[in-house]
This record gives structure tokens, sequence and C-alpha cells, in this order.
């Protein structure tokens, strides 16, 4: 019951998600006026406002001016129920779940934003900064030390590989590696790994694909970033643990 629980919590936490990535980049309130196609500007109602079963009911367009609605809205849904269950299966039903389903939030916001606008909002990185410091602190205050200087770790880090190739990431993508240290400690080693093998591996996919134009072609690294996230809150400890064994770091 309680990961059907967060299947349905998650889906219906992907509708928001959807409300930040499109308000957010705007400057537009996140809570007020309630959802309206933006085509048409009418209310939508909040039978057709069920995530992604509304989608399919509606066949993907507005019910009042026919308008298509972006089949990325209940893709992010589904996406966000399948990580909180996801993440509910690997922590459980802990106190720790809820800093771990708050940073969820924050990457999928972040990678939607990234994908569609190329920026990750100052709004977004503040409010989950702050979430993460707070939610640990009430937590487990204990890891706070670890998790803050693993966010300025990280950030620092990003910031520096910005200030080298500013033309391969943003003052985004810096901050959204802060964030991540914030809330995953230590394993946001791991998760830069990760997203930086992702988008490395994509970004050769792309140009041998495309040829030598797909150079001058920016890739959000935002999603990369993203999810190196997810890999480093599930499996962070455990990567780290193999590399400290793999090495003899473990002793």
């Amino acid at each position: 019951m309680g990961i059907a629980f967060l299947g349905a919590f998650g889906a219906a936490i992907g509708s928001f998600v959807n409300v930040l990535a499109y308000r957010l980049p705007r400057r537009e309130s996140i809570v007020k006026p309630r959802s309206r196609c933006p085509y048409c500007e009418t209310q939508i109602a909040g039978y057709d406002n069920i995530p992604i079963i509304s989608w399919f009911l509606l066949r993907g367009r507005c019910r009042h001016c026919h308008a298509r609605i972006p089949v990325r809205y209940p893709l992010v849904e589904a996406l966000t129920a399948l990580l909180f269950v996801g993440v509910g299966l690997k922590i459980g039903l802990e106190a720790t779940l809820i800093p771990a389903l708050a940073f969820t939030i924050t990457l999928v916001a972040a990678a939607e934003t990234d994908l569609e606008h190329r920026i990750i909002p100052n709004r977004l990185m503040a409010t989950s900064a702050i979430a993460a410091v707070v939610l640990w602190a009430i937590v487990d205050p204990g890891r706070l030390p670890e998790n803050l200087i693993a966010g300025a770790a990280a950030g620092g880090f990003l910031l520096a590989a910005a200030l080298a190739y500013p033309a391969g990431m943003g003052m985004g993508d810096v901050k959204l590696a802060g964030v991540m240290g914030l809330f995953i400690g230590a394993s946001v080693a791991p998760a830069l790994f990760v997203g930086f093998a992702a988008g490395a591996l994509v970004g050769i996919a792309i140009v041998l694909a495309r040829g030598t134009s797909a150079r001058k072609q920016g890739v959000p690294f935002g999603p990369f970033l993203a999810f190196g996230g997810i890999v480093g809150l599930l499996y962070g400890p455990a990567i780290i643990d193999w590399y400290g064994g793999f090495s003899g770091l473990g002793g």
C-alpha cells in the first residue's frame, strides 16, 4: 500500500513539476492562477487534470481549443511516479525518504526546465538548497557537516570546469551540483562521474550520427547531472564502498 501511494503521489508531484518547468522560467507564480491551457488560457477542470490518465482521455488535446498538449507532460508524471516508487523501494518507509523524495523532485524539475528552456532557475536551486539543509537538520543532523562540505566541493568543481570551458556548461549546472552535494553528501562524487560519463557518451553518439556540424549544437548538461544524481542517491554508497575495496582504500 505504501508503494502504491508513492506511485500515485509521485504522479501528482510530476504534474506539479510540469507547472514548475512552465512557470519558473517565465517568472510566474507557481501558486496562482490554477492550471490553464497555455493557448486558449481556459482554466483546466479537475477531471481534466488527473495525472497521466487525463492526457490519454483527451487524446493529447485541450478540451476547449483542441490544441496539442505536449507528450512530455504525461511522460514527466510517469517518470516521477516511477522514481518515487524506486526510491521508496530502495530506502524504505524511513524518515530519510523525505529528503530523498525532495531531491528527486529537484532533479526532475531541473532536467525538464533545462531541456525545454536551457536554464535551471535560481528560484528552484535556492529553494532546493534550503530544503536540503532544513530536512537533514530535522531527519539526521549528524549528516549536515558532510553534506555542506560535499555541496561546496561539488559546486566548486563544476565552477572551475565552467570557467575553464564556458561553452560546456552554465552556472545553473554549477548550482545544481552544489545542491546535489547538499542532498546526498559524499555520494555526489559518483553522481558527478556518472553525469559526465553519460554526457560524454551522448555527445560522442550525436557527433557520430550527425557529423562535425553537431559540435555547434549545444546539449543541456542538466539532465545528465540529474541522471547522475539519481544514481548517486540510489547506489552512491555502494559505488564508494566498491571503489574503496577495488582500489585498496577500504583496507
